[in-house]
């Protein structure tokens, strides 16, 4: 584990794959409350022709957890100061979720985002589609008899389909014991809700002419898939691909539908 500091707040990194030296850098951008591990479909996949590197928001993993307030900003300068670290002058820049609102402002901000790769995530703003209702009680409030693994199984459970978790028992288990190591706790996972309900990108996506795909899943219950469709129709050139019936996690569900594409993306870039 590698760390990289951004004014005073310690982000922890980790590199895989090829030498930076002889192979294009992607760096991949996680979701609200998780740690690295939600990549690792992803970052196995890239790794045979890819220098990959994943890393922990502020608030997460074996990052700082810094007293709030967060914002969308602050975290595109985590990243910033991963790629400073590592020495990376460019590199494709993969989000999902929140990690997706991280991306489009680095771009925004930073000359080094090669391209962009956009899962699951919105441009904020007025124009978006807020998560239901429904799903922020699910994710932000469990049973008070709810032990730690419950708890947690819970909260996911809008972000999968339905069935996934009672079908892939072994696999759920596996995402509980990373998310029990390393999800933000409590005041970080409130601070990282904040910094997106203030993201608004909205006005700025005609900026973003880098090479962009946008993917999201038809049937996302967090982040409905009308964010997926004002992202592709407003970055000018983007190309989309929608997942019939995806999940929000649609990229851990269907990873080898997801992989092919990022990596045929990449490869036209």
């Amino acid at each position: 584990m590698l760390t990289a500091d951004n004014d005073g707040v310690a982000v922890a990194y980790e590199r895989r794959g090829r030498d930076p030296t002889d192979a294009e850098t992607v760096v991949l951008c996680e979701g609200l409350g998780y740690g690295r591990w939600m990549w690792n479909w992803q970052a196995d996949a890239l790794a045979d022709d890819y220098h990959v590197i994943v890393w922990d928001n502020r608030g997460t993993g074996e990052s700082d957890v810094p007293e709030g307030p967060y914002s969308i900003d602050d975290m595109a300068g985590d990243l910033g100061a991963v790629l400073d670290e590592a020495g990376v002058e460019s590199a494709h820049v993969v989000g999902a979720s929140m990690g997706g609102m991280v991306a489009q402002r680095f771009a925004l901000r930073d000359d080094r985002a090669a391209s962009l790769t956009l899962l699951c995530t919105s441009p904020g703003g007025p124009d978006a589609v807020p998560t239901p209702d429904a799903t922020l009680e699910r994710m932000f409030s469990v049973p008070d008899d709810a032990d730690e693994r419950e708890a947690i199984r819970y909260k996911m459970e809008p972000a999968v389909s339905d069935g996934f978790i009672e079908a892939n028992e072994g696999l759920i288990e596996r995402i509980v014991d990373w998310r029990l190591d390393s999800d933000a706790p409590p005041r970080a996972r409130e601070a990282q809700a904040a910094a997106v309900r203030a993201f608004d990108a909205g006005d700025d996506l005609a900026d973003l002419t880098l090479p962009t795909l946008v993917a999201h899943g038809t049937a996302d219950r967090v982040l409905p898939v009308e964010n997926g469709e004002l992202l592709a129709s407003a970055i000018p050139d983007a190309e989309s691909e929608f997942v019939e019936g995806g999940s929000h996690l649609f990229f851990i569900e269907d990873a080898a539908r997801v992989n092919d594409r990022i990596a045929s993306f990449l490869a036209d870039v």
